[in-house]
């Protein structure tokens, strides 16, 4: 049997990175990682490592979203410090280039809705208040941007400081920099056990023990921690299903490209990659658990937005990939992080999109917890214990979430019949529907928008998940966030 101090379970690059901060901070501390392959979030990623390009008025008007967007502010400010220690750690054996660059285009074009012009609004005061260059650029000067004539933008912002990189080249450099720390280990596929001082993996070749274990497995969190502790009182992660592509370029493409986001989920976007290739994202659809595959009308209608509304060129382009993932996201649309009531066990998830770009702060702070310094204000919302946030007000949430389908109706290009009122009934229809779903969830819980499709494509077994939820709040198993 062989001993550790610390045993991170999850491949991804919160996973990866937990553990590269952890054994780099001291080489004295003994870490295991281990995790299975499968369709998560980071080998699917676009990489956008976006500030001012994931803004919508929500990130204005809701304290924690607020918060959020205070969080990718300070990681955007530690990605070049902390992308220069990995890659110095893993030395020649890291990828020749990771595709790190800057430089995003955000365009509002003629398949949109009013919530495109309210996040552009948005974008512009964020970066007012934040003092984060925002600049107005002609469409027609955007390089290797050429969409449709009936899909072209009406209007486009030039965000210089937005960063990306090729997320599958990252997760080469993590684990080339996690090879070279000796006091790092990894060990593939693992069983996590409790034992009575504190956590087992058992692997085909041996079984080690540590006094501590960070739980980073995203969406599959929830059912790894029923297994482990069935006992403790844990946010329920759900999953955020997406598709995306990497196909051949019809020209360089020298920055990001992207919507703003719509359609509870990510705006269409094209990232460059390190070898040259477009990644092409993403679709998103809320589940309650994980997913193993693409569905053909996802793949359709990524395909025709990005041909009509980025460049349609691609259309004669290879498809070198077909990318799936499963993004993690708190019941409230919030993260985990942090600590359990289970002494030594922390939880580190629920970052929905935000998980490779806020990498970087999260395994710094998560790190320097876990080794005793005092604990993170970072962190300290985000108690995976805590009692539900319920920024938004029924009445708010019902009026963003049939905002957001209308968008969808206008991005699929939905044409409703021009007689008497049915434009309007259209969005009334939406607004109506929300009523009746956002009214079946229970006392205390209020469904994020970005997760409204859940409430009706699985009403009866969301309802019940929250509600067992609220109900262990309200005999005090959980903690105030």
């Amino acid at each position: 049997m062989v001993s550790a101090d610390v045993v991170v379970v999850g491949d991804g690059v919160l996973g990866r990175s937990i553990a590269y901060a952890l054994a780099s901070a001291d080489r004295g501390v003994r870490v295991v990682l281990c995790g299975r392959s499968g369709p998560g979030a980071s080998p699917a990623a676009g990489a956008m490592l976006g500030v001012l390009g994931e803004v919508t008025p929500a990130s204005l008007d809701k304290p924690h979203n607020a918060l959020r967007l205070q969080m990718a502010i300070e990681a955007a400010g530690r990605w070049p410090s902390w992308r220069d220690a990995v890659r110095r750690h893993a030395a020649a054996a890291a990828p020749a280039s990771d595709g790190y660059g800057k430089g995003t285009f955000m365009l509002l074009n003629a398949v949109s809705a009013p919530l495109d012009e309210r996040a552009f609004a948005a974008v512009r005061t964020a970066g007012q208040k934040h003092g984060l260059p925002v600049e107005d650029i002609d469409p027609t000067d955007i390089p290797a941007y050429r969409p449709l004539d009936n899909d072209r933008a009406l209007r486009a912002l030039h965000l210089p400081e937005e960063g990306f990189l090729d997320a599958r080249r990252w997760l080469a450099t993590l684990d080339a920099a996690l090879d070279a720390l000796p006091n790092a280990t990894r060990t593939g596929n693992a069983r996590l056990t409790t034992t009575a001082r504190g956590y087992a993996i058992h692997t085909a070749e041996a079984v080690r023990t540590a006094r501590m274990a960070v739980i980073a497995a995203g969406a599959w969190t929830s059912s790894l921690i029923s297994e482990l502790a069935p006992d403790i009182h844990l946010l329920p992660v759900l999953s955020v299903e997406g598709t995306a592509l990497t196909i051949g370029a019809p020209t360089p493409l020298p920055a990001v490209l992207r919507t703003p986001n719509r359609a509870y989920a990510c705006g269409l976007h094209t990232v460059p990659q390190a070898d040259g290739a477009w990644y092409v994202g993403a679709s998103a659809a809320p589940a309650l658990g994980p997913g193993s595959a693409p569905t053909a009308g996802g793949l359709r209608f990524l395909l025709d937005a990005a041909l009509g509304q980025l460049h349609h060129h691609l259309a004669t382009s290879a498809v070198h990939q077909v990318h799936h993932g499963n993004r993690p996201i708190g019941l409230d649309g919030h993260p985990l992080l942090g600590p359990t009531a289970r002494p030594g066990l922390w939880v580190a998830t629920g970052t929905h999109r935000d998980g490779l770009h806020t990498s970087p702060l999260i395994a710094q702070e998560l790190a320097k917890a876990i080794l005793g310094e005092r604990p993170s204000s970072w962190l300290a919302p985000w108690r995976p214990d805590r009692i539900l946030i319920n920024d938004w007000s029924v009445e708010d949430a019902v009026r963003e979430a049939a905002v957001h389908h209308h968008a969808l109706t206008a991005e699929s290009r939905m044409r409703p019949p021009l007689t008497g009122s049915w434009p309007d009934a259209l969005e009334q229809a939406y607004r109506h529907h929300m009523n009746e779903v956002y009214a079946s969830m229970p006392e205390g819980y209020v469904l994020p928008p970005d997760l409204a499709p859940l409430g009706y494509e699985h009403q009866e077994a969301l309802a019940a998940l929250a509600r067992s939820y609220v109900d262990r709040s309200h005999k005090g198993d959980a903690s105030v966030g």
